[in-house]
């Protein structure tokens, strides 16, 4: 034990023996009986380990008539110390002490553990809401409408008017081939015409007028934002470029940070309400779509992709949200958060065992919610555990030696 760990060790033993000497409160390790002189002494027919004084229990005597540093006249340590008449090892405290600790006692219960998980996120683009623009053959583009990046467009708005020679030219054959009569030449032609992209809205045109036209009018197919556009007056196409990119904003999407601890209760389909600074008072309501399958080094975090409803193109990109992920909640055998200590390389609970004493047990701990703690292994229903004042108890106790209940002797 370092230097550091010695006097840790000390002061919380100092302040535990401080309090229950204030208190009036008898403090006693084991079970022990008889006068003080019988406790000095040790008493028949039980092994004697050492001698301490329960303020500096970390200083160990043979001498059964020797002084601690403190000026106390020290006590046995039994090596059957609690353990007489089957009763586990643990910390005794006078019950007229209880009051002075603080010490709470509650009982381990069946219990519906609060489903709903705090998050943040922020809003973002339906990635899956993506229409690329691109020339369906050369040509140049002869008028730009009045549009840039990041304009709300709605669907069928113009882009821009590209003349296209090549239509031109297949379109003069189609009348061509049509003035023939020839039904078959006739379909083969207007076919062609649909494998250069042509919409039938604009063959039917052709067909009607008698007419070419080689211009086309490229337009939005849906409506949303325009995030690219690589297009002038003048400029010369070749086939398949992309003139424009825009993003539909009917749906958008909210990334939300589930810590990675917590990550593991999260299911797609899982329900989530999201609240903005920017709309106080209202709940926008959703369902997990995603859970990327990565997470985040630097924040130990998983996103969870949820898609929201943006009717209105109120919600947009870049917009801070905190969300509530909801789900069913499952009963569990639930005790106070509070009761719960992690010590780093454990997590245990200070039972009350009967008659005012204590004992540490190791337990495996899962969800938390709503100050409740879910208890995997470890605790059985009913057993009692205590809410406040364990600390010192649980530093009694290590001191001590006193040895925690190992996982799975839960009675």
């Amino acid at each position: 034990m370092s230097m550091d760990q010695v006097t840790a060790a000390r002061w919380r033993a100092g302040i535990l023996a401080a309090v229950l000497v204030a208190g009036g409160g008898g403090y006693w390790l084991g079970q022990r009986g008889g006068s003080g002189d019988e406790a000095g002494a040790g008493q028949p027919g039980r092994k004697v380990l050492y001698y301490y004084d329960p303020m500096v229990p970390q200083e160990h005597y043979d001498d059964p008539g020797a002084l601690s540093s403190m000026g106390m006249k020290t006590q046995p340590k039994y090596a059957d110390d609690g353990a007489v008449a089957g009763i586990a090892p643990g910390v005794t405290i006078d019950p007229a002490a209880m009051q002075n600790l603080g010490v709470r006692i509650v009982p381990a219960q069946m219990g519906s553990l609060a489903a709903t998980l705090s998050v943040t996120g922020s809003i973002d683009f339906n990635q899956r809401d993506v229409a690329v623009i691109q020339a369906r053959s050369g040509g140049f583009v002869a008028r730009v409408y009045a549009r840039a990046p990041g304009d709300v467009v709605r669907a069928g708005s113009p882009i821009a008017d590209v003349q296209l020679p090549e239509w031109g030219g297949a379109q003069t054959e189609f009348l061509a081939v049509r003035r023939l009569g020839n039904p078959d030449l006739t379909a083969a032609a207007r076919q062609r015409l649909k494998l250069l992209g042509m919409s039938d809205g604009l063959i039917a045109s052709v067909e009607r007028s008698g007419r070419t036209n080689g211009t086309i009018t490229i337009t939005s197919p849906i409506s949303g934002v325009i995030q690219t556009l690589d297009v002038r007056v003048g400029m010369t196409l070749g086939q398949g470029q992309t003139l424009a990119q825009v993003t539909g904003i009917g749906t958008v999407w909210l990334n939300a940070a589930v810590p990675e601890a917590q990550s593991g209760s999260v299911r797609v389909g899982q329900s989530a309400n999201a609240t903005l600074a920017a709309f106080p008072g209202e709940t926008f309501g959703g369902r997990i779509i995603a859970i990327l399958p990565t997470a985040q080094a630097d924040s130990r975090t998983v996103t969870v992709r949820i898609e929201l409803a943006n009717r209105s193109g109120r919600l947009r990109p870049g917009m801070f949200a905190q969300v509530a992920l909801g789900g069913t909640g499952s009963t569990a055998l639930l005790v106070p958060s509070e009761a719960v200590i992690r010590t780093g390389t454990r997590t245990i609970v200070m039972l009350a065992t009967g008659n005012g004493r204590y004992q540490p047990a190791e337990v495996r701990t899962g969800r938390e919610g709503g100050g409740q703690t879910e208890i995997l292994a470890g605790l059985a229903a009913g057993e009692k555990v205590v809410a406040s004042g364990q600390f010192l108890l649980d530093s009694e106790a290590s001191l001590t030696g006193i040895p925690a209940r190992k996982l799975g002797a839960a009675q």
